[in-house]
């Protein structure tokens, strides 16, 4: 049966607008200009190329190695089974709290049986409310201990019968503060700043980094008290859903979030500029069209589309399992509607553009990786001479036999670059997505993968370039075009 979304309908030539490529295309270039010049980035430009395509080009000589970008994401989530592993900023997403809490949730959650990097199902994490709170010696706040446990199951015995189990007096000490680590103190982390709105699920690393994703994306998607959503009981259903399917829904109702907030700001000036008493409740497209504009520039097909065809799936069962993830993205859309809807930015929650939004993350999204404090600090410890070594793991030594292997564990997720979007592919590229140990925070950051001239293009390759030539062309299939690199070319012949 087709999927019928009355918004669809009522406002086609409004969603139509925003679909289409932004005239004039100086506006485009002006954006990405604006970019690099707030991330102070001279080295690179950004070079619109016919009506679509745009490209990223070298300003200078690079050698191999060097870095080319340090990029900000403009949208990105953790995902919801690294949540347990990882307490990191919600907004940068670089890791926080101390050494001692980091470990000390890990174990905590090891002795209640929850291991998520183990593979348990997304939806063990999809509670909200929290019932287990400590307090942090640092600051007085609350700990975070992740996302409630009241509907966690467990991974079962067999994953907790290889743990050598700590005492949970000395987990609950690692948590609240009370023990603290040999040689910790070199491995500092910024003070745990909850979420204002009291939702207990997002945790920053500054107010700062609290104040921009409020601001910016979690005014309308916290759960807590003093949250702007229409119905924090539907969001909070929203959330559990996308936590059970794909955490690509939860970068969805970011973009939408972050287009209604700008659109609110961008009203609210013009109103204020005019000092007008006449406050119309109607949609103002140009304005919307500028709120929108981050996003309008982005490559987009709708993702029932573009998805990668599972290699499970027979080709005569295509048809069906594309139905399927449109009826997903459907039900998604109508959760995140009821729980955040905006009168007048109504046609963002249309399936058009929903459709859209999330194919333009599958085409474009790049992996969030920040690399974990807490291996660092067991590598130090290790890396000490004998006799401070040997005194230090009297008291290391039982909780990394207690981790496992898990005391290694990055924080992952998925995050949308806007300027690294723009590289184009290539199977034999010239750049590469690296970080480097003083990265430590979740932007991309882009290195040299072979010296580069100035005027050069900047490519990286979509896939894995090791492959065949068929099976790169089959891979990129998905994201719409045949390659024609030099690799390719030599190939194919």
């Amino acid at each position: 049966m087709e999927i019928s979304c009355p918004i669809d309908e009522q406002y086609a030539s409004e969603i139509s607008a925003l679909l289409k490529p932004p005239p004039p295309p100086h506006l485009v270039q002006e954006y990405y200009d604006q970019l690099l010049e707030s991330r102070q980035c001279h080295s690179i430009r950004v070079k619109q190329e016919g009506e679509f395509g745009k490209g990223v080009y070298a300003n200078a000589d690079f050698k191999e190695g060097e870095l080319l970008l340090r990029d900000e994401m403009l949208f990105g989530c953790q995902h919801s089974s690294n949540k347990i592993d990882c307490l990191v900023c919600s907004f940068c997403f670089c890791f926080i709290g101390s050494i001692e809490l980091q470990i000390g949730r890990r174990l905590y959650f090891q002795d209640v049986g929850v291991h998520p990097h183990h593979g348990c199902g997304a939806e063990t994490f999809s509670g909200i409310s929290n019932n287990h709170q400590g307090s942090d010696s640092s600051n007085g706040e609350d700990i975070p201990y992740g996302e409630s446990y009241d509907n966690m199951e467990t991974c079962g015995p067999s994953s907790k019968a290889e743990i050598i189990p700590l005492p949970k007096e000395i987990v609950q000490s690692l948590m609240n503060g009370e023990l603290k680590l040999p040689c910790s103190e070199k491995f500092y982390l910024p003070s745990v700043v909850p979420c204002s709105g009291g939702c207990k699920e997002a945790y920053y690393c500054s107010k700062q980094c609290a104040e921009a994703d409020w601001s910016s994306f979690h005014s309308l998607l916290c759960t807590g008290e003093r949250s702007e959503a229409s119905s924090r009981e539907v969001l909070v259903q929203f959330i559990k859903h996308a936590n059970e399917t794909n955490d690509i829904f939860l970068l969805a109702a970011k973009a939408i979030s972050f287009t209604i907030l700008r659109y609110r700001k961008l009203k609210a000036a013009r109103l204020s500029q005019r000092a007008s008493l006449n406050i119309s409740n109607s949609c103002d497209l140009s304005l919307l069209m500028e709120a929108w504009r981050p996003i309008s520039v982005g490559h987009k097909k709708r993702w029932w589309e573009c998805v990668a065809l599972p290699e499970d799936v027979a080709s005569s069962d295509e048809a069906a399992f594309r139905m399927q993830i449109k009826d997903l993205a459907f039900t998604s859309l109508q959760l995140l509607r009821a729980a955040i809807f905006d009168r007048e930015c109504a046609l963002l929650f249309s399936l058009e553009i929903y459709g859209h939004i999330i194919g333009m993350f599958e085409l474009n999204n790049l992996d969030l990786v920040v690399a974990s404090p807490v291996e660092d600090y067991f590598l130090y410890i290790d890396d000490r001479p004998s006799s401070e070594k040997e005194e230090a793991e009297k008291v290391t030594r039982p909780i990394l036999d207690a981790l496992r292997d898990e005391y290694a564990v990055i924080c992952e997720g998925s995050a949308f670059f806007p300027l690294q979007s723009c590289m184009n592919h290539s199977c034999r590229p010239n750049a590469k997505a690296f970080k480097r140990d003083e990265d430590r925070d979740g932007r991309a950051t882009i290195i040299a993968q072979i010296p580069i001239r100035c005027g050069d293009e900047v490519t990286i390759s979509y896939i894995d370039e090791d492959l065949t030539f068929e099976e790169r062309q089959a891979a990129l299939a998905d994201y719409g075009f045949i390659c024609r690199c030099s690799k390719c070319q030599e190939e194919e012949t």
